[in-house]
């Protein structure tokens, strides 16, 4: 069914920080949205590129050797395999483009992992 997303609609049903949820589907790709609040956990992703799209807010994306700093209106894309740990200056809204099969945390077991089958729409 094609249908259209009202992203400020569909980021009031994202009320927890790091918990993104899922607003759309292709190729293989989720669309998710999510909140950013503070500082996430270092992490790869073995196989997946990653994509950060800033909605509203500020979002550092740190890396090993450096940190992007992503306004609103800013994306970046972390390739498959580099470290890196976001984290928000107060709250952040953000979309996520990454396949269906991406672990919220990669290769790190953390409490706030979510494995894919766990997702919600939203």
């Amino acid at each position: 069914m094609i249908q259209r997303v009202n992203l400020r609609d569909a980021f009031a049903s994202v009320t927890a920080p790091w918990t993104p949820k899922i607003a759309g589907e292709l190729n293989g790709q989720y669309v998710k949205l999510a909140k950013f609040e503070g500082d996430y956990v270092w992490h790869a992703h073995a196989a997946e590129d990653e994509l950060f799209l800033v909605v509203e807010g500020h979002v550092d994306i740190h890396l090993r050797d450096r940190t992007i700093g992503l306004d609103a209106g800013e994306f970046v894309i972390v390739p498959r395999g580099v470290e890196h740990k976001p984290s928000a200056r107060g709250v952040a809204s953000v979309v996520l483009f990454e396949p269906v099969t991406t672990r919220s945390t990669g290769d790190v077991d953390d409490a706030r992992t979510i494995e894919p089958e766990d997702l919600e729409r939203a």
